[in-house]
């Protein structure tokens, strides 16, 4: 104590000081990291070295990009000996590759039509997936593990064998569904029906031992879905997923010819799980960004928790019997969906190749459309050039 100083006095000084110094402590504390949403109609854009990537790193990524074009026909004209028979209708010109990435929210990078509305193929699984969550999420699907056949009462879970089908069967496409949609069978045997990707007859085995990736019985996953909401998939996709987001309007989900149902009096459309017998999900790769940004962060967008999180830990955990495979997503815990990727990165994957690639460690989504080979090859190079935070994270 200072001599001529009180003990009262020396105790205010002790105590202001104390106050001084939890005030510059607090200051120094870094901010939190305000999480960026894109509002509709735009998307923020940051610079490479603005985000602390390697500019020149990214652009030779680009450069990789641009040069791995799709073998896909760009008048669609491959489509029957693929796929077999037409059920629906594809564009008669696509767009050329192109790709855009997400980094820590921000549009780093951009390449080729962005804009171009084009058939996503199998992409459509995991927004069928997305639709499956809101239904769990509004209470209409009790539970994931319950037979599909408690709820849907249209004849197409009556057999014993089609009884036993859960939900989570059909996510995880361990269903073994039996049966004929829309005029394909579910074993895909036969050229006519299903050109090079048709099968040689198996036997059955009982759903829940067995992944088979099967467009016949997304077919039925999706039929199930639109009784369950009593409407189109669609709507409720527009509705509870794309508006919220800020998609545009430019994206459609086609049905078939001949894929229209009557529920209560109403011709509903039901729509597939992707493009290999025409319709299916056409969008844009600006769309398909905001799409995998929702799943990024979690099934969260601004303040709303529009996927429940408990469902995307679910749907990002691998099945029993598949080949690294969620709720209609691909995984990599493995390591080999996604070769020299972190074991936490999934996507969505459509043929052509059209792709979502989500990067939950790096705070990145890459969609890259009309592509050759793996998307890996061209994610793995903006991973590289990902410059690391001065505290080596």
């Amino acid at each position: 104590m200072k001599p001529g100083l009180s003990f009262a006095a020396c105790a205010l000084i002790l105590s202001t000081s104390f106050v001084a110094f939890h005030h510059n402590a607090r200051a120094a504390q870094p901010a939190s990291t305000v999480v960026y949403y894109p509002p509709a109609g735009s998307w923020a854009k940051k610079s490479a070295s603005e985000l602390g990537m390697d500019p020149v790193a990214l652009e030779s990524a680009i450069e990789f990009a641009r040069t791995r074009e799709s073998e896909r026909a760009m008048d669609f004209s491959d489509q029957e000996r693929i796929f077999g028979s037409m059920l629906g209708s594809v564009p008669d010109i696509r767009a050329k590759t192109n790709g855009i990435v997400i980094y820590k929210g921000y549009v780093v990078a951009e390449f080729g039509d962005t804009t171009w509305v084009d058939p996503t193929y199998s992409v459509a699984k995991s927004m069928m997936s997305t639709v499956a969550a809101i239904a769990v999420r509004d209470g209409r699907i009790r539970s994931l593990e319950e037979p599909v056949g408690k709820t849907v009462k249209d004849g197409g879970y009556e057999s014993p064998h089609n009884a036993l089908v859960t939900w989570q069967m059909h996510l995880q496409q361990e269903s073994e569904w039996q049966g004929t949609m829309f005029g394909k069978k579910d074993d895909f045997v036969g050229k006519e029906a299903f050109g090079e990707g048709e099968r040689k007859p198996r036997q059955l085995r009982q759903p829940g031992t067995f992944y088979e990736y099967n467009d016949v019985r997304i077919n039925r996953f999706g039929l199930s879905l639109l009784h369950t909401f009593g409407q189109s998939v669609p709507s409720v996709f527009r509705r509870e997923v794309m508006d919220p987001i800020g998609a545009s309007n430019t994206w459609r989900w086609i049905p078939y010819h001949n894929s229209f149902v009557e529920v209560d009096g109403r011709k509903l459309a039901s729509v597939s799980g992707g493009t290999r017998w025409g319709g299916g999900m056409w969008i844009n790769a600006q769309d398909m960004a905001r799409f995998g940004y929702l799943w990024l962060r979690g099934g969260k967008w601004g303040e709303k928790q529009i996927v429940p999180a408990g469902f995307v830990k679910a749907a990002l955990a691998p099945s029993h019997h598949g080949p690294d495979y969620g709720y209609l997503w691909w995984l990599n815990t493995q390591g080999k969906n996604y070769p020299d990727l972190p074991t936490t990165a999934y996507g969505a994957r459509g043929a052509g190749s059209n792709t979502i690639t989500i990067l939950p460690e790096q705070d990145l989504v890459v969609v890259w459309r009309w592509h050759s080979g793996n998307e890996a090859e061209f994610v793995k190079r903006i991973v590289a050039a990902i410059e690391p935070s001065p505290d080596g994270r």
